[in-house]
């Protein structure tokens, strides 16, 4: 089993920045890759950004191009996904997900993932 933490979470004001970071552990064999994703109130969850366990491809999703950088740590078993410019509308729970090496990392778009955290809130004030 691989267990995913996310921390970072916190209240910020539109235009803001912050980084949130997610840590697997356990039986994460040689490899996974790890996607964020985000729910907000009374909406379905969403893809955000991916990257893969080498760190030299990633996908975003287009309403955080250009704004959210996805990054890892393999050293620390860590990615981080670091928030810039946030807006009102990206109050959510963020959650992290990891997925075996093998599986495609376009896989992530429609939430295919293997491992799950609990999420972190981040609430964006206006």
């Amino acid at each position: 089993q691989v267990q995913v933490v996310e921390s970072g979470g916190g209240l910020v004001q539109a235009g803001d920045s912050l980084r949130l970071s997610c840590v697997a552990s356990g039986r994460t064999g040689s490899g996974y890759h790890t996607g964020w994703f985000r729910q907000p109130p009374g909406k379905e969850r969403e893809f955000v950004a991916t990257i893969n366990w080498s760190g030299d491809s990633t996908i975003y999703a287009d309403s955080v191009k250009g704004r959210f950088t996805v990054s890892r740590d393999n050293a620390k078993n860590t990615a981080y996904l670091q928030m810039n410019r946030l807006k009102y509308r990206e109050t959510a729970i963020y959650y992290c997900a990891a997925s075996a090496e093998a599986r495609p990392i376009e896989d992530a778009r429609v939430g295919l993932m293997d491992y799950w955290g609990k999420g972190t809130l981040v609430t964006v004030s206006s």
